[in-house]
């Protein structure tokens, strides 16, 4: 029997989705026509910034005693990987493809991420994918690629076109080495990302002699970056907790659909027939990744890690010393997974990446 289900994890994949689907089109309401490179650098200095306040803040409340885990020496390498992917490369060779490739074959293309995350999860990183989520994954990409279909401009096959493909896997790298690192504190990751990602972009746009908007403009940038990117990959960084890239992926891929119906509600841009068409295949394809059953016997071999948990649980029944106190709330410390077999429903979270018979 299929249940539907709207667990925790799956609403923070939407919410991100949601939230960095109004980006664009909120962009275009507030700030005008400024150049995309530098837009992109307040956007991703807002939401490093805010994500490092906040940071900080909570870090005096609690007198240095997060309920998150903190990134270690150990994480700096995929930390390091999920920058220079997202953050450096990927950008660079976006914007020197964009020379000379169709608006029409970058918008159908620029899709292509989600389909990189779950091959890289898939091969590189062991990820448990069956057929149904294959499925889902499959549909909302063809209503990704229905959503930005234009028939009437130029379309072709190019270097570009082949450098927005390398583009889109090195985000596909970029979220698998995310995940690896998603049960660390996610203010700090979104700090990083963000400061990194954005003062890159600063220096890019002052290297190409890109005009920099005013102050003003700046500033409002910087609060919707706070928002569209901080709190989007914030909530994306806890979805893949329990979800996996994949997952997740799939999820966040439904932000053209949001952005597209933000700017008929905002904008009153009417859509076009192809917005009617795509959003069956996307809820569709939301259905099925709602809907997934994923339950059968499997063994936990022992492992030691450190991330935020609470008790009781079923996968956390460690004893706790004086320098680690039994909270009622989230807590993170260093513990350690005994042998444990069980059968119960779950997604590739941060205790269930083990291997599947019979997976993709």
């Amino acid at each position: 029997m299929i249940r539907i289900r709207t667990p925790l994890p799956h609403l923070q994949a939407l919410l991100a989705a949601v939230l960095f689907g109004a980006a664009a089109p909120l962009a275009k309401l507030l700030l005008g026509d400024v150049d995309p490179i530098p837009l992109a650098s307040f956007l991703y200095l807002g939401s490093g910034v805010t994500a490092l306040f906040l940071f900080l803040i909570t870090n005096l409340s609690r007198k240095g005693h997060s309920v998150e885990a903190h990134l270690t020496r150990a994480d700096m390498p995929w930390m390091a990987g999920a920058m220079f992917a997202g953050g450096v490369a990927a950008p660079i060779i976006l914007l020197l493809s964009l020379q000379n490739t169709p608006a029409s074959t970058a918008s159908l293309l620029l899709n292509f991420e989600s389909v990189a995350t779950t091959l890289i999860a898939v091969v590189a990183f062991k990820e448990a994918v069956d057929r149904r989520i294959l499925w889902a994954i499959g549909l909302i990409t063809l209503a990704s690629i229905l959503l930005s279909w234009d028939a009437g401009s130029g379309w072709g096959l190019s270097l570009g076109a082949l450098g927005i493909l390398a583009a889109c896997f090195l985000w596909g790298l970029d979220n698998n080495f995310t995940r690896h690192v998603s049960g660390k504190n996610p203010l700090m990751i979104v700090a990083i990302k963000g400061l990194g990602a954005g003062t890159f972009s600063l220096v890019l746009s002052l290297v190409l002699g890109k005009p920099l908007p005013g102050a003003t403009t700046a500033l409002w940038t910087m609060i919707l970056g706070a928002f569209s990117y901080g709190l989007s990959i914030h909530l994306f960084i806890l979805a893949m907790r329990s979800l996996g890239s994949a997952r997740t992926s799939a999820f966040f891929s439904t932000a053209p659909f949001v952005g597209t119906l933000l700017a008929v509600l905002v904008l009153k841009e009417m859509p076009d027939v192809l917005f009617w068409l795509s959003a069956p295949v996307m809820a569709a394809g939301a259905w099925l990744m709602l809907s997934e059953n994923h339950d059968h016997h499997h063994v936990h071999e022992p492992f030691e890690h450190t991330h935020a948990h609470k008790h009781p649980d079923e996968h956390h029944e460690h004893p706790h010393n004086a320098e680690t106190p039994l909270g009622k709330g989230l807590h993170a410390h260093l513990h350690t997974h005994a042998v444990l077999a069980h059968e119960h429903d779950h997604t590739p979270d941060l205790h269930h990446r083990h291997l599947h018979e019979g997976a993709i």
